[in-house]
């Protein structure tokens, strides 16, 4: 006699039992588990083997670079000295890529999105400079700390744009096709239906939802639900996971909530999952909530999430400040030519002043005069409320894709976003930023919500998330949780990503009009 519990059988023998099963007794072979999870994972192997070719590529590059900056080439081989720095640069190449793995700078967790992958690798770098350095010290080698003054920055800069560019192959893949993970979302039925849109919302994440199970909930056969365009069969309750997980090659398994499951039965399915190469994620139900702000500490075996509150002040807003100042003169400073010859177009072609100046509102809700080269008719505000109803954004946003008042000028200077570059005075006056919210006129703040109004907290800036995530083409409420997320989460190292992507989207021309 069978008893079906969950999917663990317990199998109740007796004397008759054992004589009547033995006739019927067939051997059934496992499932080939380690074969399906081999295929599965073998895009994950071939990236890896990529990843370490690279890294191994440019290690080795930036110490020759080292030694021909500081010795004007390779030492001969036949001299002490060449015999010197060859065992050394051989040691600080061994050390250096052994960090960069130790430090699971290649982990399939972190490929492809966040920030985490470019923050292990340059971690990384400096653990072993560090280490290096440690040993000068205390067994006092010499080596030359010009030597190390070329290798680690170079280094840096190379594996950094190494993964950028391999990152940018992951994402064509993925918006191909390949490089996803099959996903079975588990959770009631409005947690999990957030929690397969947020999935799903890009091509980008590499997650494929293939079905969702809701406790509880008798799915009729052939059921779907429409998440993004996407067709998701409903599979039903958690009794029929690990039957869905093999029928569809799942390779992992996200929990929307925990409290259908409780203590125990998160644990069973963790055991259960274990033989099959399936990962377990859980949602912790916060979203926008930036990794360097998440603290895991167990208390009595239950694991707690801790999430430190945002900073705005003190060291991190000097040093904001101080980056600000040197990327905005220097930007200045470099796009002079630009800056004079769009100034004599627009005086040339069009009436009305080279610069368009607007109220804006400011850090703490202070208003500003926020400048920019003007790309519409002279008096052109005079005319918005002829064309408020050809308004294409939702919210308290105003966006014509083909706005009758910009002048063919302006159009080009839009087009490559040239026509924002004068902003940069602003931020040397202190009242922007080079990364932060979209800055807002008057109106728009008139009509924000308590929510809406942490935008303010920080000083807005001349791009941002929403800069690099769809600028014109966003909906207003991404818009909003965009800025709203940059507001909590804001780091120098997030900062200088989206500068990165920034000249990505400007030179592509993604949603400038």
């Amino acid at each position: 006699m069978v008893i079906q519990h969950g999917q663990s059988a317990f199998i109740e023998t007796t004397d008759e039992a054992l004589a009547s099963a033995q006739a019927d007794l067939t051997v059934v072979p496992p499932p080939a588990v380690e074969s399906r999870q081999w295929v599965r994972r073998n895009w994950e192997r071939r990236y890896t083997t990529y990843l370490r070719i690279t890294d191994t590529v440019v290690v080795i590059a930036a110490v020759l670079l080292a030694q021909y900056v500081r010795f004007g080439g390779i030492p001969a081989a036949g001299s002490s000295f060449g015999h010197y720095h060859a065992a050394y640069s051989a040691v600080l190449i061994a050390i250096w890529l052994s960090v960069l793995a130790g430090l699971r700078t290649r982990s399939p967790k972190y490929i492809g999105a966040g920030i985490e992958e470019y923050r292990r690798v340059v971690a990384a770098s400096f653990w072993t400079f560090g280490a290096v350095a440690m040993a000068e010290l205390l067994m006092k080698l010499e080596i030359s700390r010009g030597y190390l003054a070329v290798a680690l920055p170079a280094g840096i800069v190379g594996l950094v744009l190494s993964r950028w560019q391999w990152r940018g192959y992951v994402v064509r893949q993925r918006r191909a096709g390949g490089y996803q993970n099959a996903v079975l979302a588990i959770g009631d039925r409005d947690a999990v239906v957030n929690l397969a849109d947020e999935l799903t919302s890009s091509p980008d994440h590499g997650y494929r939802v293939v079905g969702i199970a809701i406790p509880g909930y008798g799915a009729p056969r052939g059921e779907h639900l429409t998440i993004n365009d996407q067709e998701i069969a409903v599979i039903g309750g958690e009794g029929d996971v690990l039957e869905a997980i093999r029928r569809r090659n799942v390779d992992k398994v996200a929990i929307a909530g925990t409290d259908h499951f409780g203590v125990k039965g998160i644990r069973r399915l963790i055991w259960e999952l274990e033989p099959m190469g399936v990962e377990l994620v859980v949602s912790p139900g916060v979203m926008d909530v930036a990794r360097s702000r998440l603290v895991m500490r167990p208390i009595a075996g239950l694991p707690l999430l801790h999430i430190d509150k945002p900073q705005y002040q003190g060291a991190k807003r000097i040093q904001k400040r101080a980056f600000d100042f040197c990327f905005a003169l220097t930007a200045l400073t470099v796009s002079l030519p630009v800056l004079l010859i769009a100034a004599a177009a627009i005086k040339m072609t069009s009436k009305g002043p080279v610069f368009y100046k607007a109220e804006r509102v400011g850090i703490d809700g202070r208003p500003f005069m926020m400048f920019k080269f003007r790309t519409m008719v002279e008096d052109a505000d005079k005319e918005l409320a002829n064309l408020l109803a050809a308004n294409e954004c939702d919210g308290v946003l105003f966006k014509i894709r083909n706005d009758p008042r910009i002048t063919p000028v302006g159009k080009f200077l839009r087009r490559f976003s040239i026509d924002e570059l004068p902003q940069f005075l602003n931020v040397l006056r202190q009242e922007m930023s080079v990364v932060g919210p979209r800055p807002p006129l008057g109106r728009e703040v008139a009509l924000y919500d308590d929510d809406v109004q942490r935008r303010l907290l920080v000083k807005p800036g001349v791009t941002g998330l929403w800069q690099v995530s769809g600028r014109s083409d966003l909906p207003w409420d991404k818009a909003v949780r965009l800025d709203l997320s940059y507001v909590d989460n804001w780091s120098m190292t997030g900062d200088i990503l989206i500068i990165a992507k920034t000249l990505s989207a400007v030179l592509q021309r993604k949603g400038a009009y």
